[in-house]
């Protein structure tokens, strides 16, 4: 037999995907997978309602139904600030996982080099792979996850064609400040680079912290491709419905890309997911506070336990300090609280490129029922440790 892909052959499985396995083979809480456990938006459902009865069931246009397109273009305008033109800046996607990887097939070309903060959402890497390139890791140093611009510029001048920059970031829940912007900003147009935003997170947002926009600042509209979904704004992960939003020559590619990747997104979930993107602002003020709530149920929870943990200024992940339990390997260590705790969380080294292995990442996009009986097999944690015998991740 010939052998196999030599650019897969390092791959493994998802290792959030596997923790939620692993949740249900012991039907422990799943803080691991960031999907909620409330429903989407009434209004939506209703319209799914409606569209199963009368379609359409057919393919839509390649890269987006068209009334889909034009209700997304409205919406980024109306929190951006920038005009979007429907037929030439967007493409739609299968979720944004598809989003990231046309984007990178649209612009990359083998043995270029991708620069990557780290942490890092774990596709970034595989993507980069797929891609053919090189990635190349910038440390956020926490407890609050600055980077050092020399260090981003250091990768810039080795030859970093783009930066894949997740802001608010998974898994850390840092916002990015505009001055921080500002500085990747104009280090990509000293080296005339791109920047690749992932930005499903651009609403759950955590006073006083602000989402700014990479492809608003001076210079960076022609060299920014935003990838995003509707995802975590709508709680609908399982609609995979995603989009870039990139100038006209780039997407030109990414439909290209896109066309022989998937074809196109589901078109009954488009034409019900319209409902959404044309809501008011109070839907994205009660998203808000709603998210607040439950970061302050679950990370308040976390430190009356007496857990460390860093505290998230976006999106619903927190990263709880493990130190210590003497954890030396957090995939075991992770099993092992799944199995004896009944709570699923994410080994935190899983999103380092460092050698980091004191970290597990929990999300609280979860009914308060579910974050308070978390945290009441949490508060067992401790002496659960203290309890058990021939640990083998020490």
């Amino acid at each position: 037999m010939y052998e196999l892909s030599k650019r897969t052959s390092n791959f493994s499985d998802s290792v959030i995907r596997r923790m939620t396995r692993i949740a249900n083979k012991y039907d422990a809480i799943n803080l691991s997978q960031g999907f909620p456990d409330f429903a989407p938006p009434k209004e939506i459902t209703d319209r799914l309602a409606e569209v199963a009865k009368m379609g359409p069931h057919q393919y839509a246009i390649t890269w987006g139904a068209q009334n889909f397109r034009e209700a997304l273009a409205r919406k980024h305008e109306h929190f951006s600030g920038m005009k979007i033109d429907p037929d030439s800046e967007i493409v739609v996607t299968c979720g944004s996982t598809e989003a990231m990887m046309a984007s990178m097939m649209s612009i990359i070309n083998p043995r270029d080099k991708v620069a990557i903060f780290s942490p890092f959402y774990e596709n970034y890497g595989a993507d980069t792979i797929l891609s053919g390139a090189e990635p190349i890791y910038i440390p956020l140093v926490p407890p609050d996850f600055n980077f050092d611009v020399n260090l981003l510029e250091e990768a810039f001048r080795s030859g970093a064609k783009a930066l894949i920059l997740c802001n608010p970031s998974n898994p850390c829940g840092k916002v990015f400040t505009r001055k921080e912007l500002e500085n990747i900003a104009e280090l990509a147009i000293k080296y005339d680079a791109y920047v690749i935003t992932d930005e499903v997170y651009e609403h759950i947002i955590y006073e006083p912290h602000k989402h700014v926009y990479m492809a608003t600042l001076p210079g960076m509209r022609e060299r920014t491709i935003i990838c995003n979904s509707l995802s975590k704004t709508y709680s609908i992960t399982g609609w995979r419905l995603g989009y870039v939003i990139a100038p006209p020559n780039i997407i030109d590619r990414v439909k290209k890309v896109h066309d022989f990747l998937t074809v196109g997104a589901a078109a009954p979930l488009m034409e019900a997911a319209v409902v959404g993107l044309n809501f008011s602002d109070g839907y994205y003020k009660e998203l808000q506070d709603h998210y607040t709530h439950m970061k302050k149920l679950f990370v308040g929870g976390l430190a009356n336990l007496g857990f460390q943990f860093t505290e998230p200024q976006g999106a619903y992940y927190v990263l709880m300090d493990v130190s210590e339990f003497g954890v030396k390997d957090d995939y075991k260590f992770a099993e092992w609280m799944t199995a004896n705790v009944g709570v699923a969380a994410v080994p935190g080294s899983s999103f380092f490129h460092e050698d980091v292995h004191n970290l597990i990442r929990f999300h609280f996009a979860k009914e308060d029922a579910t974050l308070n009986e978390a945290l009441t097999r949490l508060e067992t944690l401790k002496k659960k440790v203290n309890n058990a015998q021939n640990i083998d991740w020490r």
